[in-house]
């Protein structure tokens, strides 16, 4: 093997590692993301439950509207994670591919 495609694969995987650990850290931060909105969605439930100068039903039905509305909104973003990670997924397969068929 040539110097010059010794250095394009390492170049190629140095690309690679840094991919996965650029998409390793967004992935958790988005976790951590979602985590808080969930939290402090729910932290707002308790603090309008305890204020609510409102009637025992109707504050119920407006909470379980706010908490379908989080669930979807989590749900969304669940779903552009996912389609992102396999995006990567993707793009990595192809690059491994193409490695394996210049070491070849």
């Amino acid at each position: 093997m040539r110097y010059d495609e010794e250095q394009d694969q390492s170049d190629e995987q140095a690309e690679l590692d840094a991919e996965a650990e650029a998409g390793a850290e967004g992935a958790t931060g988005m976790v951590g993301f979602v985590g808080g909105l969930v939290l402090g969605a729910l932290i707002g439930a308790g603090i309008a439950l305890l204020v609510a100068p409102e009637r025992g039903r109707v504050m119920r039905r407006r909470l379980a509207r706010r908490v379908r509305q989080a669930g979807d909104e989590i749900r969304d973003e669940f779903d552009g994670l996912r389609a992102a990670a396999r995006r990567r997924l993707a793009r990595r397969r192809r690059r491994l591919r193409r490695l394996g068929r210049a070491v070849s």
